[in-house]
């Protein structure tokens, strides 16, 4: 990739931020189709974050933002426009300067989410659902199986009130039975969700212990990094449906796409991921 003076700059934040994949995926589509833009990672902690965007957002040739842990619920206290999943889920994954000066974002990661439920054929309206961890990713898959109509939605934060608030938003906001809960047992979930931390690192502790899952139930774990987790692992030991977060990277990449304005690559990967999704999984 070569870098120039007319090269648009995006920046994707976090703290820690090398776990994020994004990098990988969005500069090979720019070198692929002859795109003059790069997106570099930056790691930002969370006290400097309000001061970091506002001081990126002055300089012309970078365009957007990409936000990782811990950034997507506190970016949006820094937005003038907010499209609607990310008022709903309180968070953003996407922000972009609009022509007149104003930071405009956009929350991805459910859509993503339903959409690689959809690859792998998993149907989510009518199940039992656990979502383990509603940060700003976990509010995300929690609010878009809400609005897949599942039939019933247990969360589980360790942070205290965070899952009661959430719960309480999506059943405002969707009449879900969603219910906050004091643990992550998955006993009697159809679908059980790791959006938590756990498992970025290799000594972590499980975020639920897979011995407790019946055999039908299906697992997602979100985590980019150090795949396949020990949780998937273990799923994998008992022969039950898990899949790592890969895909629904691989499904967010289009509508990131057409956000920052790249409506032709979006189209093409929409039609075929199949060298983004071996891109991804390889690494």
């Amino acid at each position: 990739m070569q870098i120039t003076g007319s090269t648009r700059v995006f920046l994707i934040l976090g703290d820690p931020v090398e776990q994020v994949r994004a990098p990988e995926a969005f500069n090979h589509l720019f070198r692929r189709h002859g795109v003059d833009a790069v997106l570099v990672p930056a790691q930002v902690a969370a006290a400097d974050l309000a001061g970091f965007v506002r001081h990126a957002f002055s300089a012309r040739n970078i365009s957007g933002i990409w936000l990782a842990i811990p950034h997507k619920a506190p970016m949006v206290d820094l937005l003038d426009e907010c499209d609607r999943a990310g008022r709903i889920a309180g968070a953003v994954n996407a922000a972009r300067r609009l022509p007149d000066g104003r930071i405009e974002g956009a929350l991805f990661d459910g859509v993503g989410f339903v959409k690689a439920l959809d690859h792998f054929g998993i149907a989510a309206r009518g199940r039992n659902a656990l979502v383990v961890g509603v940060g700003g990713g976990g509010v995300a898959v929690a609010a878009a199986l809400a609005e897949r109509g599942v039939k019933r939605l247990d969360l589980f934060d360790p942070t205290p009130g965070r899952a009661a608030a959430v719960a309480k938003r999506l059943h405002v906001e969707f009449g879900t039975d969603a219910r906050a809960r004091n643990d992550a047992d998955p006993v009697g979930f159809d679908l059980v969700v790791n959006a938590s931390p756990l498992g970025l690192k290799p000594g972590d502790p499980a975020p639920f212990d897979a011995a407790r899952l019946h055999a039908g139930a299906a697992v997602f774990d979100i985590v980019m990094k150090n795949q396949p987790t020990a949780l998937l692992r273990a799923c994998q030991a008992r022969g039950i449906t898990a899949h790592p977060g890969f895909e629904m990277l691989v499904q967010q990449v289009p509508e990131y796409l057409s956000f920052f304005g790249y409506d032709n690559i979006a189209r093409a990967v929409a039609a075929d991921a199949s060298e983004l999704r071996a891109l991804i999984e390889a690494a």
